[in-house]
């Protein structure tokens, strides 16, 4: 029986999507839930697994083409096989001698196929090129048509570099006229992720009346509170650990509720005040900034935020984000400081009003009761959008965050 294998269904929100890299080819095995191939959006990259145990048919897409939502991928013939981790041949006799050949014949790198495309394929065989002797720098190993170029660019530079001293006639003396160095640049298509964060950054900035507002928080208070519960606190919520986040989404929250302007969005000529906070936590990932998003998190403990954010690294590490899990969100929190920033000023999430810039904790000498003390200090930012937050408001919000942090007390009290 023929199974056919669809994409996943998209949101609204993704137009569509491209083949990123097949795990899988036609005539291979593979067991219920194996991982296909993996569909790249503008927000997330989508696996699609064997819906049954089977052998792969017949592929309608490769990597690179654009397929819209729920498009054809694949066939699959359904049935048992004796090992899905062993590419099979045609049904009958066939397939079974090609089996026993792969026992029989001894094992060697050159059994394990190179992936590509058929543009590749045609590449090397155009320049007599063999596959396993060309770095493979796309997902999986695979083979890409930049590769090719650049290992054949590399080629001809080594074959016009003038010959090294020990090569020279001792006749002709050696000309120093230019660099004697490869300066090797490697040109490579932008994933559609990094795309899409870049138009979406580039439209905060043009689209947007983006103002930044600055303040800094005395870290003591909550620092001590950490210390002071930290074991405590991973001992009874499972593990979990105390850190800086809970409270500062929590902190966000309440001034949320006091400062309803910058927890609103603007829709064309009208205003949607939203009376709920959905907290997106930006996560830096290789392929850019992710921003999956905490759901109603006034309702939410601070163990609940703590863990919800771990899992969300880990998700997001895995690329197993869901659309869903990185939708909406009224109000962005950012903490570069984990990198290592000490100030910066963070890019608005269209539609969102404002965000706040969390950075590095850094002993710095302070005015305390008339006297010079060192303490232990962090940098806020708040970028909001002035065509609906007003200054006045802007800088009230970041002071009410202050406030909260300096005495994590009146967080619990909702005070």
């Amino acid at each position: 029986m023929s199974v056919e294998i669809k994409a996943p269904a998209f949101p609204e929100s993704v137009a569509d999507g491209v083949v990123a890299i097949w795990h899988k080819k036609a005539g291979d095995a593979v067991a219920r839930d194996e991982l296909l191939v993996e569909i790249e959006t503008d927000k997330v990259v989508m696996e699609v697994v064997a819906p049954e145990p089977g052998v792969i048919e017949s592929i309608f897409v490769q990597v690179g083409e654009t397929i819209a939502s729920e498009a054809l991928l694949a066939t699959l013939v359904a049935g048992e096989v004796a090992s899905p981790d062993r590419a099979s041949g045609a049904p009958g006799e066939a397939a079974d001698a090609a089996a026993e050949e792969d026992r029989t014949r001894p094992a060697t790198d050159a059994d394990e196929p190179v992936p590509m495309g058929p543009a590749v394929r045609a590449l090397l065989e155009e320049h007599s090129l063999n596959a396993p002797d060309v770095a493979a720098t796309g997902k999986g190993g695979r083979l890409l048509k930049e590769d090719v170029l650049a290992h054949v660019a590399s080629q001809q530079a080594q074959q016009e570099r003038p010959a090294s001293l020990a090569e020279q006639p001792a006749s002709q003396p050696l000309e120093l006229t230019g660099p004697t160095s490869e300066r090797i640049e490697k040109r490579v298509p932008m994933t559609r992720m990094r795309a899409r964060i870049a138009e979406r950054l580039l439209g905060a900035t043009q689209q947007t009346a983006m103002l930044t507002t600055f303040n800094e928080v005395n870290m003591a208070s909550l620092m001590k509170l950490r210390k002071q519960y930290r074991d405590q606190f991973e001992a009874v919520h499972n593990g979990t650990r105390l850190g800086f986040m809970g409270f500062f989404v929590k902190a966000a929250c309440e001034a949320l509720k006091r400062f309803p302007e910058v927890n609103a969005s603007i829709d064309g000529e009208d205003v949607v005040y939203h009376g709920y906070q959905d907290i997106g936590v930006a996560v830096s990932v290789d392929e850019g900034l992710v921003v999956p998003v905490l759901r109603d998190a006034d309702f939410m403990s601070i163990a609940d935020v703590e863990a919800a954010i771990y899992d969300y690294g880990v998700k997001a590490r895995d690329k197993k984000l869901t659309i869903e899990e990185m939708t909406g969100g009224t109000f962005t929190v950012s903490n570069g400081g984990v990198f290592g920033s000490l100030l910066s000023t963070p890019i608005l999430n269209p539609p969102q009003t404002g965000i706040l810039g969390m950075h590095s904790i850094q002993e710095r000498p302070i005015a305390m009761n008339g006297e010079v003390v060192i303490q232990p200090m962090m940098y806020l930012a708040l970028s909001y959008d002035h065509r609906l937050v007003d200054g006045k408001t802007a800088v009230q919000f970041l002071v009410t965050i202050k406030g909260l942090i300096e005495d994590p007390a009146r967080i619990l009290l909702q005070l």
